[in-house]
Parts: C-alpha cells; structure tokens; sequence
C-alpha cells in the first residue's frame, strides 16, 4: 500500500466510498448541492498526470486540502501550478489520476460551469472586472441565483442579496468605493473587486492566481489581511512567487516541482528544505 492509498484509507476516501453517478454527475446530490466535506478534507487530488506533446506538466500529483484552510503554492515556472488549477476547474482533462470536491463530486466527471456551480471559485492573475459599471453593479452581477437575461437586467435585488453585496464590500474594503466605476479603481482594488465578485458566488473553495503580483506594499499588506480573513469560512488555494507574502499568510506550504510535490510545510520548513533550496529558493 503506497502512501496515497493510506491517506485515503486514512480520511476516509476510496473507491468503495464513491456512490452510484448517471452520466458522471453524483446521483445522491448533483453538482449544485455541492461538496460533502464531512472528512475534514475539501480536495482531493491522486496521482493526477497530465502531458502536452511529450512534456508531464503534471506526474502523479497528489495533493489534499483540508476545509477552512488557507494553502500557498509555490514552484518554479513550469512546476504545474497553472496546470493543477487547470484540472481543478475542468479547463484541462488529466490522462490518469481522480480529482474530488469532497467526498461525493467527481470533478473530472463535470464540465466548468458544472465545477463552478458546485462551489469552486478562481481568481487569475490579471483582474477581469466590468470597467465601465461601477463596483455595486460588479458585485450585483456576480451575485449567486438566476442568470436568466431578464433576471440579470430588471429584476430587483431581494433584501438578501443588497445585505449580502454590502458583506463583500465591507470584506473587500470597498464600501467607499461602492459608486465608483470599476476601470477607475487602482491595480489593487480591481484585485480586491474580483475577489469580492467570487465571495458573491458563495464559493467553498478560493483558487488565488499571484494576487499580489503588481501591487504597492500597502496594498500587498492589505491582501494578505484579506485572504487571511476568508480562512475558515472558505477553504484558500494560493499560488504566489512573493516569498515574503507567502510567508506572512501561510501556515501551510506546498513546494511543486516537475508536476508533483517536492515538500510540504511550514515556511520555515520548507525553506530549510535541501532539496528545496536546490531547486528552488536558492535560484
């Protein structure tokens, strides 16, 4: 028995655990009712492979998040940090290996909308807000629910859905900002905006792109407040090249090198790592 299979022996996933699926969608639940955490783990990725013309950009990934954790990723370019949040989201379809949302999702069964549904939410590096709406109507039109065009354009927000904007804004720290168009916001409140237009989709589980890559030390400081404060309500996948960031929010590190895990824990850990420091922090 090999480490991956003891891990899942140990929290409680196996091929016995999975349940009977129509057309790869959880009979029991379906993609909308979202993830059963209740093993305490939120992701599930076993020995995940994925190649491009030759190349393994990923080579038997395994990798397990636990709910409510905030998890930074880091690794040379080319390591598979993209290509993971690729497989997660069902942009890219691995060649082997199982990817779960929980006990009872199979990702690599659903399509994206279907993924994003279910209660993961990705944030790239580059920010994609609506420039020309202000930050409300941005919140407004990421909200969770009908996404009918009449819905969207004419019906009126519920008393839920404006407390619920009002939330995010306070989360994001943008309440000031409310009226003000979103092409005119710095490069850091754009960041922040995209990620408060996630937190309107209710997500379980955050995918983070360099989210810090650009900004102002006063705006870095303030996202790492941010993401820190969406530990444990949400679970937190960073991937980030800023050691100094990384370290001021992680207390869990996972070091990707050739498409699997080179190492994994504390900063200070990892950092002390020989093999890491080889490959990695001693470029």
């Amino acid at each position: 028995m090999n480490a991956a299979q003891v891990w899942r022996r140990l929290s409680g996933r196996s091929q016995s655990a999975k349940p009977p699926r129509v057309g790869g969608i959880v009979t029991e639940s379906g993609p909308d009712a979202g993830p059963d955490d209740s093993h305490g783990i939120i992701l599930y990725l076993e020995d995940i492979t994925v190649s491009f013309d030759g190349f393994r950009a990923l080579n038997a990934l395994t990798l397990y998040i636990q709910t409510g954790e905030l998890r930074c990723i880091i690794g040379p370019n080319g390591a598979g940090k993209t290509t993971m949040m690729d497989v997660i989201t069902g942009k890219t379809r691995p060649d082997s290996g199982s990817a779960w949302f929980g006990q009872t999702l199979d990702l690599l069964s659903l399509n994206e909308p279907e993924i994003a549904r279910s209660g993961i939410g990705r944030k790239f590096q580059k920010p994609t807000v609506f420039e020309q709406h202000n930050v409300y109507e941005n919140l407004q039109l990421a909200a969770a629910g009908d996404k009918t065009p009449w819905a969207t354009l004419f019906k009126p927000l519920s008393g839920t859905q404006r407390e619920r904007i009002d939330s995010v804004l306070e989360t994001v720290r943008l309440t000031d900002r409310r009226a003000a168009r979103a092409g005119a916001l710095s490069h850091g409140q754009k960041q922040w905006l995209e990620i408060g237009m996630l937190l309107m989709q209710e997500p379980q589980l955050l995918l983070v792109d360099e989210p810090v890559a650009g900004m102002t030390p006063q705006e870095t400081e303030r996202t790492a407040e941010l993401l820190t404060s969406l530990a444990g309500q949400h679970s937190v996948v960073v991937v980030e090249h800023d050691m100094n960031f990384v370290r001021s929010i992680a207390k869990k590190v996972t070091v990707l090198h050739e498409g699997s895990v080179l190492a994994e824990g504390t900063m200070d850990e990892v950092q002390n790592n020989r093999r890491v420091i080889e490959v990695y922090l001693g470029e």
